[in-house]
């Protein structure tokens, strides 16, 4: 019996198209031709695709079905390492499906991992602050992220943080300056409280550092990407020694007070608000020579 291209490929249950790429990768020997130039398949091609089609099936791909060759040999091996590569998958679906129905059940965002995602629920974030986030999670490990939220979420509301998310793009250059100098105490007691995010951030290679830079002043207005800047260099330039807190024993609460009270008031669902995050980076992402 002999067959053509697509008559083979029907019995097979493939396309021509697959036979012709088969013979293409080398997985199927060219056939006879007949004397008017067109293939004649006999039985061996035809039980060769069902394997090749039988194996893909299961999850091989070309370049491992070609070494295994068209031997009578049974893939014992090959079957196991599938198997264990199977079990993996069915691992990570299974995980996969618990974080869907996790985001489903809690209207959880899609872009955070779920254990961030679950302790921010109750913060009011900005949409700056919360895409910043974001990106840490993309350059700071997972635990210190999460760390570094769990602290601030025990910090007192302030109203600077208020007044930083309503800082206009064309405020002059005092209005910066103040704010600047008001957000110091908080973002100094941060940098005390927070040292494993103080740690992390000055760790970061140069491709993490500028992704940060750059989701600053691309999350932020002209104005509060200055201040931030601003922060940072007051940082840098006034020493901190005499209010590093002695070993062992918190930053005062009084410390988080801001040096000029702006008096703004917002509705607060948590002590973490807008503006929060960007007062603890100020200590370790800006102000950079």
């Amino acid at each position: 019996m002999a067959w053509s291209t697509r008559e083979l490929a029907d019995l097979a249950g493939t396309t021509a198209r697959a036979v012709r790429h088969y013979h293409d990768v080398g997985l199927l020997e060219e056939p006879r031709r007949r004397a008017n130039g067109y293939k004649q398949y006999g039985v061996t091609h035809l039980v060769r695709i069902v394997r090749i089609k039988r194996l893909a099936d299961l999850g091989f791909t070309l370049p491992q079905i070609a070494e295994l060759g068209d031997a009578d040999q049974h893939p014992r091996e090959a079957l196991r390492g599938l198997d264990a590569h199977l079990a993996r998958t069915l691992d990570r679906l299974r995980d996969v499906r618990t974080e869907v129905r996790q985001i489903l059940q809690e209207a959880a965002p899609t872009d955070l991992p779920p254990a961030l995602a679950a302790r921010i629920r109750d913060v009011d974030l900005s949409a700056a602050d919360r895409a910043l986030l974001v990106v840490l999670t993309r350059v700071l490990d997972l635990a210190v992220v999460i760390d570094f939220v769990d602290s601030l979420r025990d910090l007192p509301a302030s109203p600077v943080a208020t007044a930083f998310d309503e800082l206009p793009a064309d405020a002059d250059a005092a209005t910066r300056h103040e704010l600047a100098t008001t957000l110091l105490p908080r973002s100094r007691t941060l940098r005390m409280m927070l040292p494993h995010l103080r740690s992390a951030t000055t760790g970061l290679s140069g491709a993490a550092a500028r992704t940060l830079d750059e989701a600053v002043r691309d999350l932020y207005n002209p104005a509060q990407a200055d201040v931030l800047r601003r922060v940072g260099l007051l940082l840098r330039s006034r020493p901190e020694s005499a209010q590093t807190p002695q070993a062992g024993v918190p930053p005062a609460r009084e410390q988080l007070a801001p040096a000029t009270p702006i008096r703004l008031t917002v509705p607060q669902r948590h002590g973490v608000h807008s503006g929060v995050i960007t007062a603890a980076l100020s200590s370790s992402t800006t102000g950079r020579p």
